[in-house]
C-alpha cells in the first residue's frame, strides 16, 4: 500500500535525504567557454554523477533527473510537488492547456481529453488518412518529375494539414498554410526570446498578428455553425463549450487552437523528418517493416509503429521537461528543497546504456521483441508520463503511422546530405534544410 497516498488529507511531512551530488563549477565553465548545446553539459553531468545530479548556471542549483524511478516519482506519482512554471511558450499559446495550471488546467484538459480517445480518435483518423493521401499524391508528382523536395517541409505540410482538418473539418489551403508558417516561426524562436513575456511578444509581434488573424477567422466560422466538408472539428467543441462555460472566451479558444496547432504538427513533423533520415542510414529497417505483413495487416502496422517509437526514443518529442519543487521532498534518497528547479530529460534517459543496450544504434526491433525495451514506465516517455503527459499522444502516433503506411511502400527519399547536428529547442530538430529526391523502389 502506498503509505503517502493512504494519509489522505493529512499534511505532507517532508522526509530527509542525503545531498544531491553536484557538478563542480569548472565543468560548467568549461562547457560555457566551448559554446556547446545545453544537452552536452547535461550529458556530462549525468555521465559523471548519475541519474540525479545538480549543476549551477546561476546562484541556485538545478537538479537534472534521468533515473527512471525518479522520473516516475516527479511526473506521475507526485506531480503536485513538482509543477510547471510560466514559460516562454505563453508568448505563443497564452493560457492554452499546455501552459495552464491548477483548476483551469484540469477543466481544459477534461474537455479535450475525450476528443483524443475512443470515438473522438476514430472520427479524426479518416481526416488524417485524407491528409496522408494528399501527401502521397504530391510525392507521386515529385517522383515523376525528379523534383527536389525538402523532407522536413513536407512533413510539416502533412502534419499541419492533418491537425487543421481535425480542428476545422477543412483541408489546408495554400493561403492558410502560408499564414500558419508564422506558428513554426514563433515556436522556433521561443528559446532565444527575452524572458519577459511582454518583451518577447514585441519581438515576434508580426508573426503573432498573422496567427491571431487565422485563429479569429476560424473561430468565427465555427461559431457560425459552418462545418467543413469533413464535418465539425475540435474547434466546434471549443466554441460549443463557450455557450455553457463563460471561461471559454474568444481569447482562451484562440489559445487552445494555437496550442493544438503547435502540439499537433510541430512534434509529428520533426519525428517524421528524423525517421526518414534514420531510414536513409538504415535502409534494411524499411525493408523489414514492409516484410512484416501485407498492406493493412497488423504485422506491418506493428512494424511501422516500432519505427516511430525507436525514432522517438532517439529524438523524443519533448527532449526536456522543466519542473519546480513546491515543497521539500525526498527523491530516490536525495533531499530536494522547496524552490528547487529540476530538468527531467527524456533524451538522456532514452540513451542510457544501463537501460538500453547499444543506445545510439537505431534498432526498431526493441519495440517488437518482448524483452527489447525496459519495462519501467520512466525509461521511455517521449510524450511525458503522468497527468501532464501529452493528451494528443494517440493523435500524434496515428498521424505518423498512417502517413508511413501510405508512403513507405511507394516512395523513399534519397537525401543529398544528412544533417549531423541537432538543434535543441522546444523539439530536437535537424539543423537546416533536408533536401532529397524520391525513388520508387520495387517491393
Amino acid at each position: 500500500m502506498d503509505t503517502e497516498a493512504s494519509l489522505g488529507s493529512l499534511p505532507y511531512v517532508p522526509k530527509t535525504g542525503r545531498p544531491v551530488p553536484e557538478a563542480e563549477p569548472e565543468l560548467v565553465e568549461q562547457w560555457r567557454s566551448g559554446g556547446g548545446e545545453l544537452v552536452e553539459l547535461l550529458s556530462q553531468v549525468r555521465e559523471r554523477f548519475g541519474g540525479i545530479a545538480a549543476f549551477r548556471l546561476g546562484p541556485a542549483p538545478t537538479v537534472l533527473v534521468t533515473d527512471p524511478q525518479a522520473v516516475q516519482h516527479v511526473l506521475a506519482r507526485h506531480p503536485e510537488r513538482y509543477v510547471k512554471r510560466s514559460h516562454r511558450a505563453r508568448v505563443l499559446i497564452g493560457d492554452g492547456v499546455l501552459a495552464a495550471t491548477g483548476e483551469a488546467w484540469k477543466r481544459q484538459r477534461r474537455l479535450l481529453q475525450s476528443q483524443f480517445t475512443g470515438t473522438g480518435m476514430r472520427r479524426y483518423e479518416q481526416r488524417i488518412t485524407e491528409a496522408a493521401r494528399t501527401t502521397t499524391g504530391r510525392w507521386g508528382g515529385y517522383a515523376r518529375t525528379g523534383q527536389t523536395l525538402d523532407v522536413g517541409q513536407e512533413m510539416r505540410r502533412f502534419a499541419l494539414d492533418a491537425i487543421w482538418r481535425a480542428l476545422t473539418g477543412h483541408p489546408l489551403d495554400d493561403g492558410t498554410e502560408r499564414e500558419l508558417a508564422a506558428v513554426a516561426a514563433v515556436a522556433t524562436a521561443l528559446p532565444t526570446l527575452p524572458a519577459d513575456v511582454t518583451d518577447a511578444q514585441d519581438a515576434v509581434a508580426a508573426d503573432l498578428a498573422r496567427i491571431d488573424a487565422v485563429a479569429r477567422r476560424a473561430i468565427e466560422a465555427a461559431r457560425s455553425g459552418a462545418a467543413g466538408p469533413d464535418g465539425p472539428g475540435l474547434l466546434h467543441v471549443l466554441t460549443d463549450a463557450a455557450t455553457e462555460r463563460p471561461e471559454y472566451t474568444d481569447q482562451l479558444i484562440r489559445d487552445e487552437l494555437v496550442t493544438l496547432l503547435v502540439a499537433g504538427h510541430e512534434t509529428t513533423a520533426t519525428t517524421l523528418t528524423w525517421l526518414y533520415q534514420l531510414l536513409d542510414q538504415h535502409p534494411a529497417a524499411r525493408e523489414q517493416a514492409l516484410a512484416a505483413g501485407g498492406e493493412g495487416s497488423a504485422g506491418r502496422r506493428q512494424a511501422i509503429q516500432a519505427l516511430v517509437h525507436e525514432t522517438l526514443r532517439l529524438y523524443p518529442s519533448a527532449w526536456i521537461l522543466p519542473r519546480h519543487a513546491t515543497e521539500d521532498d525526498t527523491l530516490a534518497g536525495y533531499a530536494v528543497e522547496a524552490g528547487t528547479d529540476l530538468l527531467i530529460c527524456p533524451y538522456l534517459t532514452h540513451r542510457d546504456p544501463e537501460l538500453w543496450p547499444d543506445p545510439e544504434h537505431f534498432d526498431p526491433r526493441r519495440f517488437i521483441t518482448p524483452d527489447g525495451r525496459p519495462a519501467h514506465p520512466g525509461a521511455y516517455f517521449p510524450f511525458g508520463i503522468g497527468p501532464r503527459a501529452c493528451l494528443g499522444l494517440q493523435f500524434a502516433l496515428r498521424e505518423s503511422t498512417v502517413l508511413l503506411e501510405h508512403l513507405l511502400p511507394v516512395h523513399t527519399p534519397a537525401f543529398y546530405s544528412t544533417p549531423t547536428k541537432a538543434v535543441y529547442g522546444i523539439t530536437v530538430r535537424p539543423d537546416g534544410p533536408t533536401p532529397a529526391t524520391l525513388v520508387s523502389p520495387l517491393t
